[in-house]
């Protein structure tokens, strides 16, 4: 009986060798008998598109990357592919070069989130016309396998709401704040330092990152197209120390969140898709995440509610998720299966930001005497505004005597009707100050 032969190895093209490049070329060079045993055949590394060859390639750790397998020319490198890694970032030349891949066939893992948030549309339809992968785990909480459990292990289910800390840089500083007391600035230093955040934080700290991440979230959990123009976007620029002192007096941690859900019938509502600073109750699971983690908090009908929790930025998280996703995909292309084709349902409307429904927590500074409360629920009744709970303070300090610090926490509304109430509020007599405005998640 003739023995069988052997499989032929599969390509794999990488295009970028940054800091997760550098990490996802290691997992290939050194552990070629583990992928190999787990994908069913040996796994090549074809070669690495960069720049320039010039300058040496080194993980954090030393491992050199063989400088033979760098090359400037990234077309032909894709075109003998089988499978391409794009972890260049930006949206050229990844998308021209991802497209090429599609149409030639080839599998794609990407962890390119301003791309599928951009342009993931065309980039899914030319994967599904080709019947190939476009995978990317990598994309959204960096270790975290969240996409492939709102994908594929609920797809059976209805989800109401996705609710993450999907940012690890602003996770960092906002914890920074929390636990030390110090201002936005000087926490932003620290996580620069510590390489959690870039030399120029603006993606991260005016919520661009976070924003993409919750267009995915949004398109994979509603089976909808949800694009980054559709997100809602505030980052925490404008967030004090005060803010979180306060937090931390009513029982909050204040986080930035991406928030994705439905309002109304789960098979006939819209969605709301935003990214924001909010107080999360202490008693919440994603009020104890700490540091540059991330976590993702899912409700569905039938699953109930579920959290993922983990590393969500790192060369070596990332480089995880998206060797995780070149097993998948190498092992479908063995097998002559298709891609897994892009979840598509009813196309929900995406509701503008200030029609999404939640609850405020507003600071006043107000005159400190008898009567003014009532004046500022009278409002609030108005506005058909309902108020949770109330907090008042009298200033203890000679530059703020005669004036009340007053924190009231609404009952749920539209945005819409609460920033007219505010709004309202801000033009009585007593009132000095609108000192802060936080929206409430979680509870």
């Amino acid at each position: 009986m003739p023995e069988k032969s052997s499989p032929s190895p599969l390509r794999v093209a990488l295009l970028g060798c940054g800091v997760v490049g550098t990490e996802v070329a290691r997992g290939i060079l050194q552990n070629p008998i583990d992928l190999a045993a787990r994908v069913g055949a040996p796994v090549e590394l074809a070669g690495i598109a960069v720049r320039s060859v010039d300058a040496v390639r080194v993980t954090d750790d030393g491992f050199v990357i063989p400088s033979e397998l760098l090359t400037t020319d990234a077309e032909a490198l894709v075109d003998r592919a089988d499978v391409v890694v794009e972890v260049m970032g930006g949206i050229e030349p990844a998308r021209t070069l991802i497209g090429r891949a599609l149409e030639a066939g080839a599998a794609v893992v990407t962890a390119n989130k301003a791309l599928l948030a951009e342009r993931g549309p065309e980039l899914f339809e030319a994967a599904d016309q080709a019947g190939v992968d476009l995978l990317f785990e990598a994309a959204v909480a960096g270790a975290i396998p969240i996409v492939r459990p709102i994908r594929e292990s609920l797809a059976g289910d209805h989800v109401r709401r996705v609710l993450g800390i999907v940012n690890g840089t602003t996770n960092f500083v906002l914890d920074k704040m929390t636990t030390e007391g110090v201002e936005l600035d000087q926490a932003v230093k620290e996580a620069q330092a510590l390489g959690y955040a870039e030399a120029d934080p603006t993606a991260d700290v005016d919520g661009f990152d976070a924003a993409a991440k919750a267009a995915i979230l949004a398109s994979l959990a509603f089976h909808t197209r949800v694009a980054l123009k559709d997100v809602a976007r505030e980052g925490i620029r404008g967030v004090t120390a005060a803010d979180v002192a306060w937090a931390k007096r009513t029982g909050h941690v204040i986080k930035l969140l991406a928030v994705a859900e439905v309002i109304g019938p789960v098979d006939d509502g819209d969605i709301s898709v935003r990214v924001h600073p909010a107080l999360v109750p202490d008693d919440h699971p994603l009020a104890a995440v700490r540091g540059a983690f991330n976590a993702v908090f899912v409700e569905a009908d039938g699953a109930g509610p579920l959290m993922f929790y983990g590393q969500g930025a790192g060369g070596r998280p990332t480089a995880s998720a998206v060797l995780g996703d070149v097993v998948s995909a190498a092992r479908r292309r063995l097998t002559g299966g298709k891609g897994v084709r892009e979840s598509k349902g009813q196309a929900f409307p995406v509701l503008p930001a200030e029609a999404a429904i939640t609850r405020f927590q507003v600071r006043l500074a107000i005159a400190d005497r008898p009567g003014v409360l009532a004046q500022v629920a009278g409002v609030l009744a108005e506005h058909g505004v309902s108020i949770d709970t109330v907090r008042q303070t009298s200033s203890h300090t000679e530059d703020q005597s005669g004036i009340a610090n007053l924190v009231i926490t609404t009952h749920a509304a539209r945005e819409a009707s609460l920033r007219a109430t505010v709004d309202a509020v801000a033009r009585l007599e007593p009132v000095r100050q609108i000192i802060s405005v936080l929206r409430v998640e979680g509870s």
